[in-house]
């Protein structure tokens, strides 16, 4: 079980985890083995909270696809384990940010006092310019 909170876990048989060839540089060997990692998630089909699933799907994230599959490349590092490592830890990474819940926000005014600071600053600095002028003798 891949454990996202203390009370959310998915199943591993539930993403896919597929060997394939890593792009760019990195001589001969990368165009003999397999060293990246393709992992496919379906948000539908997962035992994940409701929750989660609607978070999810809701995200407008680079990852995710229109059909709600969550797809991720790793091909960070040299070795196959490497990369499966990070392949799984960015999807519960993604998972777990999904069901944070973000903070209420509320508008909210400058105080008078605050206000009337400001405005003499203001005069301040404009009195300390007015004086870079010609001087008259």
């Amino acid at each position: 079980m891949l454990e996202i909170t203390a009370r959310v876990a998915i199943s591993f048989d539930e993403f896919t985890l597929t060997a394939i060839r890593a792009q760019g540089a990195g001589g001969q060997n990368v165009n003999k083995t397999s060293t990246a990692i393709h992992l496919r998630f379906d948000i539908n089909a997962s035992s994940l909270p409701e929750r989660y699933k609607t978070a999810l799907l809701a995200m407008s994230h680079h990852l995710i696809t229109q059909e709600g599959v969550v797809i991720i490349k790793a091909q960070e590092h040299r070795s196959q384990e490497m990369n499966r490592v990070s392949a799984i830890a960015r999807l519960q990474s993604l998972i777990h940010d999904a069901g944070v819940v973000q903070k209420a926000r509320f508008a909210t005014k400058p105080s008078r006092s605050a206000k009337r600071k400001r405005t003499d600053q203001k005069v301040q600095r404009g009195q300390i310019k007015a004086m870079r002028g010609k001087v008259d003798f």
